[in-house]
């Protein structure tokens, strides 16, 4: 074992931990996507190899039967490796970081074994028995990457077995209250609603014409659909029976920046806008355009309820939503009916604002956000669906229609419930002073802020929440 392969090793364990914890963990959220269970069973699998490895290369110097041993366990090792390419290839389309990283790890781990091979072919011609190879500060770094080796390794077999009881609902039965066969035109698409909504419109049965920014994410998405990246590419005697328009920038991802801010506003303004003209164009109008918009339309009122006819407080939320829907108001001239959704926080595993807690909850380390006094105003993402299908079906609903859960909750209310259903504590409370001086608005409105929201107009029409308390929400999803 020379110097030379164990720097290669130490630079395969630190590309692995940085593979494992920003994309496995922070980017991808592997452990809470249901569709990669099967991967996480391969990455258990491989780590527990790895752990194997570095206890007996650091510590062990292995000849005859247990040097073929080890010969074995490194060519499992690729086997697995080739098995996990093939799986993400299937399952789920890596960001280019990864893509690099792979290789990365794929290169030194060839440089790896040209090194260890004939190291362990000639222990392998030597007769059968294990000695000590004891070599200091080496054995210490490769017993501590055996443990954390083997921690991932548990926690990829913990994660996949918890996954295999996260089965969602038939997406079909989510829009069963629209008539018979719509051609429904939807933007924003791929997003974390947007791919629901499809996903529930092809599966009942319904015509669905995807406005996706990405083709190559569009992947994703049930088929049969019609994709454009363009709204131009309809001709005018399209016939579409609704529009719901979702796309926009998303808010929650990064601080708000002047830069930032006028992205959030233009691709929310600019693509109502580019729907109003299609509109206004096509020969035949749909009935029904819903449009995004949010519970920050309303601004920031402590523990004031609000109701659909509560007024606003300037903020930027409130300026951005108010700005989403004035653009989406011409339609009305059309004689088309509006509906504005104003969202809440969206709860689900596939993404939304909740995906960012999930893991340091998991880890024993969430907690409350400032006092944790704020009200959160939520809504489960297949309760959203359901609402959605029950505007587009109810003609007499008009106007701003607020999509939230009845029973809102704050934050400290929130993390207790995560926390419970985790089986792990939240006592890790994040000073307000911190979080306005890091996050500056994007704090203040998103995180400290909040909204006390009552669904009056969803409620008065018939809608039926599957979801209506935090822990109903929480034991379906997690």
């Amino acid at each position: 074992m020379t110097s030379l392969l164990w720097i290669l090793i130490a630079i395969q364990v630190v590309m692995g931990v940085f593979d494992t914890f920003y994309h496995h963990e922070l980017t991808e959220r592997l452990a809470w996507r249901p569709s990669q269970r099967y991967e996480l069973q391969l990455h258990a699998v491989r780590n527990m190899l790895y752990a194997l490895l570095f206890l007996v290369l650091g510590w062990l110097e292995v000849h005859g039967i247990f040097a073929m041993l080890i010969i074995a366990v490194l060519v499992a090792e690729i086997v697995i490796t080739l098995m996990d390419f093939v799986e993400e290839d299937m399952s789920r389309k890596l960001p280019a970081s990864e893509r690099i990283n792979h290789t990365l790890l794929a290169i030194n781990y060839g440089a790896i074994l040209v090194l260890l091979l004939p190291v362990l072919i000639s222990w392998a011609m030597q007769p059968t028995g294990i000695k000590s190879a004891y070599t200091g500060w080496l054995s210490a770094i490769a017993a501590a990457a055996a443990v954390g080796a083997g921690l991932c390794g548990l926690r990829d077999f913990t994660a996949s077995k918890r996954l295999s009881r996260m089965t969602a609902a038939p997406a079909a039965s989510l829009v069963e209250k629209l008539p018979a066969r719509q051609t429904v035109l939807v933007t924003g698409a791929t997003g974390f609603i947007g791919s629901r909504l499809v996903a529930g419109l092809t599966g009942a049965g319904h015509q669905v014409i995807a406005l996706v920014r990405n083709p190559a994410k569009a992947e994703m998405l049930p088929p049969p659909i019609t994709l454009i990246t363009s709204l131009d590419q309809l001709p005018d005697d399209t016939q579409i029976d609704a529009i719901v328009n979702l796309a926009g920038e998303p808010i929650g991802n990064g601080l708000w920046t002047e830069a930032k801010r006028r992205r959030i506003l233009d691709s929310r303004i600019n693509m109502t806008g580019d729907v109003v003209r299609l509109i206004a164009r096509l020969e035949r109008k749909p009935a029904v355009l819903v449009s995004g918009s949010a519970i920050g339309w309303y601004g920031l009122w402590q523990d004031q309820v609000l109701t659909e006819s509560a007024k606003s407080h300037a903020c930027f939320s409130h300026e951005l939503c108010d700005a989403w829907e004035n653009a989406a108001r011409p339609a009305e001239a059309h004689g088309v009916r509006l509906v504005c959704l104003r969202i809440g926080l969206v709860i689900g595993t596939d993404g939304g604002f909740i995906t960012r807690m999930l893991t340091p909850f998991e880890f024993g380390l969430g907690g409350p956000f400032g006092s944790g006094r704020q009200w959160m105003s939520w809504i489960e993402r297949d309760d959203l669906i359901r609402l959605i299908a029950h505007v587009m079906a109810r003609p007499e609903i008009s106007g701003p229609v607020n999509a939230t859960a009845p029973i809102p909750v704050t934050n400290l209310k929130f993390t207790e419930e995560l926390g419970r259903r985790l089986r792990r504590p939240a006592l890790f409370r994040i000073p307000d002073a911190l979080l306005r001086r890091v996050g500056g608005d994007f704090a203040s409105e998103l995180l400290l802020g909040g909204q006390r929201v009552l669904p009056n107009k969803a409620l008065s029409n018939g809608f039926v929440f599957r979801h209506e308390t935090l822990r109903s929400a929480f034991e379906a999803i997690l």
